[in-house]
């Protein structure tokens, strides 16, 4: 008999992340993936081919140039920073570390896939709260937390929603989970929101010890291809993510370009603005079509299709393709009427506007 893996392993829905190609068609705009359309900071692609020469050296282990530039930039203690590659990598350890069989894992109906699937790969058990207008609800999540939720999972800004929970909101979402669980807030789309009501959860991981927030270069900063992220964490759980992390689980690319990404404040202020720009242009854009455009803070929007097939969200993910234009798809997520639609260049928004247009017009591709 053949190897098997565990139950849980094979009860996971494959994650499928957004498409970049489009077979025979040409593609014109990738707005499936949330990536910055601006690309990467001229500063992080000098680093990138400066460190070049020396990629027969294994990477520093500890990251730790890396870890004092963030320090340093947002104001915390380097030694409560662990870097991962992605965000990704950090939230599937934070399981790994604090959840098994028997423990649940609690998380927002419409929350990022990848916390069920890190529940199910480590034996836990996955529960969703159910959200109120698309919103994460703190009451139902606190109704759901008991015994045996050993982590709960925040996305805030939440993907792929665009909505978030306000400071006071998350507080009181902290002060209501038991004490045993680990509350995890997901800040990865934090660099785009300037709202004087909204916290990235610095204050909650400096004042306990069960709050841990991650944060990611993939998004403002456009380091996607690197796969750099990192979390600020209470010291008991630094020292739980770095006992289990691989020891070289950073490249040394990914860490020389993402150090120098921090000191260019002026192309992350520059994406900012962009996409403040666009967020508000495509989101308006998009309305005076007749389509439901959800309120969002990232950098993209979530739109809902009408259900006449001729018009749905599948019908207008085709249309768009055969436009070169690539959206997200959003069924996995348990929203198959909506497609995810990332801010990309001005001339991208304006392909996408007038792209919809003549799809709901009932003009051919």
């Amino acid at each position: 008999m053949a190897p098997t893996p565990r139950s849980g392993v094979q009860s996971i829905a494959r994650y499928i992340p957004g498409g970049h190609e489009l077979g025979e068609t040409k593609v014109l705009a990738v707005l499936s993936a949330n990536e910055n359309p601006l690309g990467p900071s001229p500063v992080a692609v000098a680093a990138l081919r400066e460190m070049a020469g020396t990629i027969n050296r294994y990477p520093e282990g500890g990251v730790t140039t890396l870890r004092r530039a963030l320090a340093k930039h947002h104001g915390l203690d380097a030694e409560r920073i662990v870097c991962g590659n992605g965000s990704d990598e950090l939230l599937a350890l934070l399981v790994q570390a604090y959840a098994g069989p028997g423990d649940e894992v609690l998380y927002s109906q419409y929350g990022f896939l990848v916390y069920p699937i890190a529940a199910k790969a480590n034996g836990a058990v996955p529960v969703a709260a159910p959200e109120k207008d698309y919103r994460c609800d703190v009451d139902a999540m606190l109704k759901r937390a008991g015994p045996k939720t050993k982590i709960a999972f925040l996305a805030n800004p939440n993907n792929p929603t665009g909505a978030y929970l306000k400071r006071e909101e998350v507080t009181r979402l902290a002060d209501g989970l038991p004490k045993t669980c680990l509350l995890v807030i997901d800040a990865a789309y934090a660099e785009y929101v300037a709202r004087n009501d909204y916290s990235s959860g610095v204050e909650l991981v400096e004042s306990r010890d069960n709050v841990v927030m991650t944060r990611t270069f993939s998004k403002i900063f456009g380091l996607a291809g690197l796969r750099v992220g990192w979390a600020y964490c209470p010291e008991n759980v630094a020292d739980a993510l770095n006992r289990v992390r691989g020891p070289f689980n950073v490249n040394a690319a990914a860490q020389a370009a993402a150090t120098a990404a921090l000191k260019d404040v002026a192309f992350a202020d520059a994406s900012r603005t962009h996409n403040d720009i666009w967020l508000a242009w495509l989101g308006g854009a998009l309305t005076k079509l007749g389509l439901h455009v959800f309120p969002s803070i990232c950098n993209f929007v979530l739109v809902r299709f009408p259900a006449d097939k001729a018009k749905n969200a599948d019908a207008a993910n085709a249309f768009l393709g055969k436009r070169g234009i690539i959206p997200r798809g959003m069924a996995p997520y348990g929203l198959p009427d909506c497609l995810r639609i990332t801010v990309g260049t001005e001339q991208e928004c304006r392909a996408t506007e007038a792209a919809l247009k003549d799809f709901l017009a009932g003009k051919a591709p």
